[in-house]
């Protein structure tokens, strides 16, 4: 078997400044300790070389050096190798949650240690996600700035696209069908939780677990504007849990129907429209992070 090694997938779009000083203490951290990391810029060039099975099977994880969409295209493209989610990009859900600061010696030790944990993954079609979808408003302006977007963005980059889509968003009704269940959940807003970390530290489903087997499902039933202003009121009060005009369901499998095609987002990443279904994979994901106490 060849020597073991490590492979750095770096988002180039994520991380300038001190952050990108805090991958290159984290790859002089882990030389310091025989590990053999490879910076990688370009996707194609590490898929290509894991196309070998020598390669592969001397592979110990993937860094994915980026944001939440980094961890998640790395899931997608090798779901059987572990993969070390390092914060370089705008929310980092992800490393919050499990606590991952980008501190380069804790890095290197939770790598050292081999020690995973086995989370669940959504699936829509044959993508992978792992924290959460959701179909409507948020999702349209996530498509909205990848088509305008250029380079690295921060929080202030989603002010325009939120202010000009919530002027012009048409919040086309929604069919939600759960499981088994014969009638769907009427709304203009689904979101589909496997955490409970969502951008701008919104807590839309404080709710989810991504080690419970379950996809977290909440909808928001009422159009227009002043509604989604007085989503937020109560989101910001935790007041929508439990809320009777905000329903909230488990379930393993979810589909989500309309009469016009409403955008879909997993991750932060746009994917395509409806109509979708969106499945669950149990335990379909191995990080190396540790679980929150």
């Amino acid at each position: 078997m060849s020597e073991q090694w490590i492979a750095i997938q770096r988002n180039p779009r994520s991380g300038s400044g001190q952050k990108r000083e805090t991958l290159i203490s984290l790859i002089r951290e882990l030389r310091r300790r025989g590990l053999k990391p490879r910076l990688f810029k370009s996707r194609e060039r590490l898929t290509e070389l894991l196309q070998s099975p020598e390669q592969l099977e001397s592979l110990r994880c993937i860094i994915a050096a980026g944001g939440d969409g980094t961890v998640c295209d790395v899931i997608n493209r090798f779901p059987e190798v572990p993969v070390c989610p390092f914060p370089l990009g705008t929310e980092n859900l992800l490393c919050r949650h499990f606590g991952v600061s980008g501190d380069a010696v804790q890095t290197a030790d939770q790598i050292e240690s081999g020690q995973c944990e086995s989370i669940d993954v959504g699936l829509l079609g044959d993508r992978r996600f792992l924290l959460m979808a959701s179909v409507g408003f948020d999702a349209h302006v996530i498509h909205r700035l990848h088509n305008s977007r250029r380079g690295n963005i921060s929080r202030l980059t989603y002010a325009w696209p939120i202010l000009s889509a919530a002027a012009g968003y048409l919040f086309p009704q929604l069919r939600v069908f759960v499981d088994d269940a014969p009638e769907p959940i009427p709304g203009c807003l689904a979101v589909i939780a496997n955490f409970p970390e969502y951008a701008f530290g919104l807590p839309l489903v404080p709710e989810a677990v991504p080690t419970d087997g379950l996809l977290s499902v909440r909808v928001f039933p009422e159009p227009g504007a002043f509604s989604l202003l007085r989503y937020c009121r109560l989101l910001r009060g935790h007041r929508h849990v439990g809320h009777p005009e905000i329903p909230f369901v488990t379930a393993h499998s979810i589909r989500i129907e309309s009469d016009v095609p409403v955008p879909v987002q997993i991750d932060g990443d746009p994917c395509d429209t409806t109509p979708c279904e969106i499945t669950l994979s149990a335990a379909g994901a191995n990080l190396l992070a540790r679980s929150p106490e």
